[in-house]
């Protein structure tokens, strides 16, 4: 019968490992790990599959370190431009009417409903059990202030659209709905050109480099708009795009502005996009594959030992913009849903007959 030898002996906090090269020790807790060896002093951080690990090697050891070729964005790195245009404080709204006005004075409006009930709630606690009469008594006028406080906050817009707008606006619904359903919906915000043949080998053969943000379509407004219609939006970060039946609402954190659909340009095109190593979208389509480090004909450099494999995908790039500096680049994966809303607006814009106005707009409460 065989017998076992252990390598490793846990001792209170202290764990001695045994090794060809002598005997190591190190402490520490699941996550972070400190320890001395023959090798050196080393400190281990993370678990599982993603670690990080730093070590200063000890006099004796001379062993040569190895050498890895540089990457691109180290040794030439690409400039990358800005692509979302200006910021919301700089675009005039062209939607007419005061709505921009309404939503900008709403959304400034100090919240004091929760910071009240939070002060009823500690004052309670502190008078107990005077307490639970306080908060008997104050239930009735904290929910008037919710509700106060709400109508304050809401500007009201009725629409009454009927027939071709009707059908025109339904179809834009529809087609919001439909990106709704995307595997992959990103915001473009910037943008490099490859310029080097460095530059192009080092990032997969790419021509062009871009950064986006995930975006989301749903059928939610602004907060601060009550309407009698479904608001189709693309939100993406802190910004977001609301569709209404006469004008898009612009929205960057607090501040609204509205471009109408008489001066927005539309367009469409299809673009081919390197992905990661991550996974790709369910209903993207892909058209081929590359490597993460090319030759210069376009095969795998084999210089380097870990040089993944990427997909090579297809997506619909629909891009808003105004002749007054508004931009939007849109990516998506539903190439067909994506095309067909650039299409609708196109549309709108060739057929002013199409344009909607609100029946009445106001703030609910304007003290």
């Amino acid at each position: 019968m065989g017998f076992y030898v252990r390598k490793s002996i846990k001792a209170g906090p202290f764990r001695f490992n045994l090794s060809r090269s002598g005997i190591g020790v190190s402490a520490g807790a699941p996550g972070f790990r400190v320890g001395t060896g023959p090798r050196g002093n080393y400190v281990n951080l993370g678990t599982g599959v993603l670690q990080y690990r730093t070590a200063t090697r000890s006099p004796g050891d001379r062993r040569p370190v190895p050498h890895y070729p540089q990457p691109a964005w180290s040794a030439s790195p690409v400039l990358f431009e800005d692509v979302t245009g200006a910021q919301v404080e700089e675009l005039l709204p062209t939607g007419g009417g005061d709505i921009v006005e309404q939503l900008n004075t709403a959304a400034r409006r100090r919240a004091l409903a929760w910071p009240v009930t939070i002060a009823v709630l500690i004052t309670g606690l502190f008078v107990l059990p005077w307490g639970a009469i306080l908060w008997a008594l104050a239930a009735p006028f904290l929910w008037w202030l919710f509700q106060y406080e709400k109508s304050r906050k809401a500007v009201v817009v009725f629409y009454d659209v009927n027939d071709e707008p009707a059908e025109w606006y339904e179809l834009m619904c529809q087609a919001l709905e439909g990106l709704q359903k995307a595997g992959g919906l990103w915001r473009v915000v910037q943008s490099g050109e490859v310029v080097t043949t460095r530059q192009h080998k080092t990032n997969a053969g790419a021509s062009n480099l871009v950064k986006r943000i995930p975006a989301r379509a749903h059928r939610n407004g602004p907060k601060t708009l009550a309407t009698n219609v479904v608001v189709p939006t693309i939100e993406a970060d802190k910004t977001s795009l609301h569709f209404l039946p006469d004008r898009i609402l612009v929205r960057e954190g607090r501040v609204y502005t509205d471009i109408s659909y008489d001066v927005l340009s539309a367009y469409a095109t299809a673009r081919r996009f390197i992905e990661g190593r991550g996974s790709v979208p369910r209903d993207g389509e892909r058209v081929g594959q590359t490597w993460q480090y090319v030759n210069v004909k376009g095969g795998p450099d084999r210089r380097y030992s870990n040089n993944p494999v990427l997909p090579i995908m297809l997506y619909e790039e629909v891009t808003l913009t105004t002749a007054h500096g508004f931009r939007w680049e849109l990516q998506s994966s539903l190439r067909a849903e994506s095309k067909h809303l650039a299409d609708l607006l196109v549309y709108r814009r060739q057929h002013p007959a199409l344009s909607t106005k609100p029946n009445s707009t106001g703030l609910e409460d304007k003290g």
